[in-house]
């Protein structure tokens, strides 16, 4: 599928279409099955790049990652307990008696940095009660598919229907993306930036705005593990923009004859490489 607004916008990558599917894609990127840890956002800037990556239950990459992904509430399983995640992703685990004596079988199987941030902790959130209310709050859902595949819009087939498109654009491309979703749109707060790791801000909070009646678009990649994890392959300057298939489709057909055919937009477009 050709789009409209990567061109008008110059994208330098692919929009990504986030698809559900029983279906598993043939030669896609995926990790190995058993237990492998790597970065969900990893295979979705590969996607960006022109590469299809497909995940299931058993090859999500890391907790956070099958959460992200729309695959239950994998929190559960982070080692130790979740009270255990609490800590990580706040004042770490040598802070919490348990956490502290699990951390020398942790660096045996996990490896002497993850279990080095796993006492001192990620220090995301102030406290582990903050973490904990973080959690219920999160749109956690199982989705009813076996497989999530992230494909390049530009391959994507006539048949398939994404639940969410999601755009990665540097922050004149984010405005303009942030301009056409109000083109039409009455709304005047219906773009938002959602707390959560940058694989839920493609994932599980897209999707819960493609369920809702009114929609709003889902900024993302301010998650700064994320942003670590992809410089090699994306730069800096990037940030996601993710959308409701249907939304995409509408901002699609208001391209033409709006301000992306403008002088202003066009004297920005021309400062982009």
């Amino acid at each position: 599928m050709e789009s409209k607004i990567a061109r008008a916008l110059k994208l330098a990558y692919d929009p990504v279409a986030v698809i559900w599917t029983d279906e598993k894609p043939d030669n896609a990127l995926c990790f190995k099955k058993g237990g492998t840890w790597g970065c969900v956002m990893w295979l979705f800037a590969s996607a960006a790049k022109g590469k299809t990556a497909v995940f299931d239950r058993e090859t999500y990459g890391c907790v956070g990652g099958g959460v992200g992904l729309g695959f239950g509430n994998q929190y559960d399983f982070f080692p130790g307990s979740i009270e255990c995640f609490y800590y990580f992703l706040s004042q770490g685990n040598e802070h919490f008696e348990f956490g502290k004596q699990l951390a020398p079988t942790i660096k045996q199987f996990a490896g002497k940095d993850f279990a080095e941030t796993f006492l001192r902790g990620e220090r995301f959130m102030k406290s582990p009660e903050q973490v904990e209310k973080f959690l219920q709050l999160l749109p956690i859902q199982d989705i009813p598919n076996t497989y999530v595949v992230f494909k390049p819009l530009s391959v994507l087939e006539a048949s398939e229907k994404p639940v969410v498109i999601s755009f990665l654009a540097n922050s004149h491309q984010l405005s303009a993306l942030t301009t056409l979703w109000y083109y039409e749109a009455g709304g005047m707060d219906d773009v938002i930036i959602a707390k959560g790791a940058g694989c839920q801000q493609v994932g599980i909070f897209p999707y819960r705005e493609a369920e809702s009646e009114h929609p709003r678009a889902v900024v993302g990649l301010t998650d700064l593990f994320a942003r670590k994890s992809i410089r090699k392959q994306l730069g800096d300057d990037i940030m996601t923009f993710t959308v409701p298939f249907r939304m995409f489709k509408e901002m699609e057909e208001n391209v033409e004859g709006s301000f992306l055919q403008e002088e202003t937009w066009k004297i920005l477009a021309n400062t982009i490489p």
